[in-house]
């Protein structure tokens, strides 16, 4: 039987995933963009090149921190949630006199 601090430990790693995720999209669409214009000013330049490896290296990330939420995710999926009984669905259960 799993225990419920595996299931909150691997909700918490998918929030900070998708953290990353974000800051690696942001960077990757930064390096596209300084690659591009570098490119355009001066092909073949050493500047074009280390944009253009840079941009390799953000998108290796980026694949890796989806991969790895996608795992998380789909492992977190299998157990049932549980959510606290409101109030309200508690009290109807009462007989009425």
């Amino acid at each position: 039987m799993a225990c419920k601090s595996d299931r909150v430990m691997s909700l918490r790693e998918v929030r900070q995933l998708h953290r990353v995720r974000t800051f690696y999209v942001g960077g990757a669409l930064l390096w596209v963009v300084l690659a591009a214009f570098t490119a355009w000013q001066s092909p073949g330049s050493r500047q074009m090149w280390v944009s253009a490896l840079l941009l390799a290296v953000f998108s290796g990330l980026l694949l890796t921190v989806s991969l790895w939420r996608e795992r998380l995710q789909g492992t977190s999926e299998g157990r049932p949630a549980h959510h606290a009984v409101s109030r309200k669905a508690s009290a109807s259960r009462h007989a009425s006199a």
